[in-house]
């Protein structure tokens, strides 16, 4: 396991987004720009909390920003073997059902479209459509409440 280290204030008062960013940033540091083995084997090594929450920031941190890539990181995520079981996987460790609809939703939303003009989930994108931020907000709010409910599996406390 990698733990980020913080003292208890800090830990406390952390918003909910920082906080799930701030205990993976250990084990981020390790794999940011390294080849898929060394990535796994990173990730191997890390508690089962941890891995749900590696593979929620892997894509909450490169889809948050919009809806263009939001809906590009739907479409890498299931071009790309282990990333959306990874990351559902994650959802359902932390219990955001309401998270795992709207992907589910927008998996369908995406496989209509694609079949509809020929194309490849690559080839998707959406630039018309906002990201729904109560459910992302939602998202953040159940995995922090985790981890300040298991702090002892993502940080070593000062």
């Amino acid at each position: 396991m990698y733990l980020a280290k913080m003292d208890s204030v800090t830990f406390q008062t952390l918003s909910d987004e920082r906080l799930g960013r701030y205990c993976m940033e250990p084990a981020f540091a390790l794999i940011r720009g390294k080849s898929p083995v060394v990535k796994a084997g990173v990730i191997a090594q890390l508690s089962r909390g941890q891995k749900a929450l590696c593979m929620f920031r892997v894509f909450y941190d490169h889809a948050h920003k919009s809806a263009a890539e939001y809906y590009a990181w739907i479409s890498y995520m299931l071009d790309t073997p282990g990333y959306w079981n990874g990351v559902q996987e994650g959802l359902l460790f932390f219990e955001d059902t309401a998270m795992i609809r709207l992907l589910e939703e927008t998996r369908s939303m995406l496989e209509l479209r694609n079949d509809r003009l020929g194309l490849q989930w690559s080839e998707a994108a959406f630039k018309d459509m906002e990201q729904d931020q109560e459910l992302s907000g939602q998202s953040l709010k159940a995995i922090a409440a985790y981890i300040r409910a298991h702090p002892g599996e993502f940080v070593e406390l000062a």
